[in-house]
């Protein structure tokens, strides 16, 4: 079952508007500072490595237990810890089009898991990360699968808008995909019992990108 919720989650179908977003990528490739296969593919290994992306990866495990309790025993401290640090996360992204993405997102995907009859209570609003660690927990998703999981749709969506920007047909998509899979298993083993207050971040180029984004004057993309 937990594979079964994973691929769901994981679905390109998955209606949360995640293909409406490139998270700076556009800004990038109209720049020239991105052009082919093998520039987007260090981009989103730099990304996984040193990225802001990483402490959302990092929060999941945390939020996971917190959310559990929460919607168990009404545990108002859990509750606290899970806003408290939904707040952070979102914090630490720079761009007013990154922020209101994850709030998008988030939203979207609380109001898909309601419906599917896990609504969680008590609760006006959450980002992409919390809610993908809810959904986790709704659909019984263990810890490890629950990381990759968000680091694998992350890089999926990536490719999704290089296709659209940049002479890389799906096959070449799939192809990267697959090569960035070691990458994802990496990092969700590197990320493992580590608190995201404690990480670094070295991803003031994607920063960069993502706050010029607003600037573009011709944009496929929200962010």
């Amino acid at each position: 079952m937990t594979s079964l919720s994973l691929l769901q989650m994981v679905s390109p179908a998955l209606p949360v508007g995640a293909f409406s977003y490139s998270e700076g990528l556009e800004v990038l490739i109209q720049s020239g500072a991105l052009s082919d296969e093998h520039g987007i593919e260090q981009w989103m290994v730099a990304e996984l490595q040193r990225g802001a992306l990483r402490f959302e990866a990092a929060a999941l495990p945390a939020l996971a237990v917190d959310l559990r309790c929460w919607h168990r025993s009404a545990d108002s401290v859990a509750r606290s810890r899970v806003i408290d640090l939904d707040g952070w996360l979102l914090a630490m992204r720079e761009a007013v089009e990154v922020r209101a993405q994850q709030l998008q997102m988030g939203g979207s995907l609380l109001e898909l898991l309601a419906e599917m009859g896990h609504p969680l209570p008590d609760v006006l609003s959450l980002a992409w990360p919390a809610a993908w660690a809810w959904a986790s927990v709704a659909l019984q998703v263990a810890e490890r699968p629950m990381v990759e999981g968000y680091l694998y749709g992350w890089v999926a969506n990536q490719l999704s808008a290089a296709v659209r920007l940049v002479p890389l047909g799906p096959t070449r998509a799939q192809v990267l995909q697959q090569r960035l899979s070691s990458q994802i298993v990496d990092l969700a083993e590197h990320l493992s019992g580590v608190h995201p207050q404690e990480m670094w971040s070295g991803g003031v180029g994607a920063s960069m990108a993502q706050l010029a984004h607003a600037e573009l004057y011709s944009r496929l993309f929200r962010s």
